[in-house]
């Protein structure tokens, strides 16, 4: 998600000066329980939705074998991402400094980062896709390697020198390490939102003329590549988008941080808390309205695929006929006799 996976919050409904007070339960809004409390809610229960949304996404490629499809494997890889995102979310209430916080934090940057290469590689993918119109099922493995590999090397960099710590609504940087949490995210984050943003400009424009283009035509290799677009690409254009779209108030709130860090606007921290582990549920809800998935998701087709996956498939092997021999070819040649036939008729024949 495009969300900073720590909230430093500290302001009234409108706006008020942040002292953190690390004694008591809630260290934030001057200790307001009732304000803790709130974002806590809204943090847990965006984050169960979320990944009941996920369990169903997964469910359902599993249940019906859509991992066979390339296209239906990103869309995997991204939902699991997503799903351990808010398992972290989920961590109980607010963590004092220690182990368990420590571990939540890194959790967050981890899955935070995965879930944002996770989409940048579908963009990717529809670029190469649309622009180039080529497959691009070779580099599933890099994908790999870049969603899982970079952010494991991330999430492990603020344990030097103990950059990880309560921060708010959840654990990550402290408000005090401001050029960890720019090295760390918000700069790659900025940065990588821009170029989405004007790849996928790129991209609608692109199929917008190409789409012109062929109306009104039949050609082998126009129709090879409407095929494409139709399996390829109709699928994972929206994530992207929900992923920008998910961005704008986290971004808005950052940017209220930047410009006065001292003073923070509740509302904002409330819509962050709300947008910040939401990507799961949002992709699950557009994910369920595509038409294939509604054709599919009826009693009979989910009893059906449940017994596939159950029952064993049925192997049916035929016995390896005889060798035939040279000097055996005259009598394979001659006519067969029934022994119960009339001597008659065979003399006959």
């Amino acid at each position: 998600m495009a969300t900073s996976p720590g909230t430093v919050v500290s302001s009234p409904l409108s706006s008020a000066s942040f002292s953190p007070k690390p004694d008591t339960p809630c260290p934030m809004f001057d200790g307001d329980q009732y304000k803790c409390d709130v974002i806590v809610g809204i943090r847990k229960t965006v984050a169960s939705l979320s990944l009941i949304g996920c369990l169903f996404m997964i469910g359902v490629i599993w249940l019906f074998r859509k991992y066979r499809s390339f296209v239906q494997r990103l869309i995997l890889y991204l939902s699991i991402a997503a799903l351990l995102d808010d398992i972290a979310y989920l961590m109980g209430d607010l963590h004092p400094d220690g182990t368990l916080c420590n571990f939540q934090a890194f959790l967050l940057t981890f899955f935070e980062w995965s879930v944002l290469l996770w989409v940048c590689c579908i963009t990717f993918n529809l670029t190469l896709n649309i622009i180039w119109m080529t497959r691009t099922d070779k580099y599933e493995i890099v994908y790999h390697v870049l969603s899982w590999g970079v952010p494991l090397i991330l999430a492990c960099l603020p344990f030097i020198g103990h950059h990880y710590g309560p921060a708010g609504a959840w654990c990550w940087i402290p408000n005090q390490y401001t050029h960890w949490r720019f090295a760390i995210w918000y700069g790659p984050l900025f940065c990588l939102l821009g170029l989405m943003v004007v790849v996928y400009t790129c991209i609608t424009v692109t199929l917008n003329r190409k789409v012109k283009r062929w109306e009104g035509t039949y050609d082998p290799d126009v129709e090879r590549n409407k095929e494409m677009l139709k399996e390829d690409i109709k699928p994972l254009r929206a994530y992207p988008f929900i992923y920008l779209a998910l961005s704008i108030f986290p971004l808005v709130h950052r940017i209220q941080n930047a410009i006065s860090p001292d003073t923070m606007v509740f509302a904002l921290v409330v819509l962050h808390a709300l947008t910040s582990p939401l990507q799961g549920m949002v992709n699950a809800i557009v994910y369920g309205l595509d038409r294939e998935t509604i054709v599919r998701l009826t009693p009979t087709s989910i009893k059906l695929a449940i017994q596939s996956h159950l029952n064993q498939p049925t192997l049916i092997s035929e016995y390896p006929s005889a060798p035939v021999h040279s000097q055996d070819a005259s009598a394979d040649l001659s006519p067969v006799v029934d022994p119960e036939s009339d001597p008659q008729d065979q003399e006959e024949s």
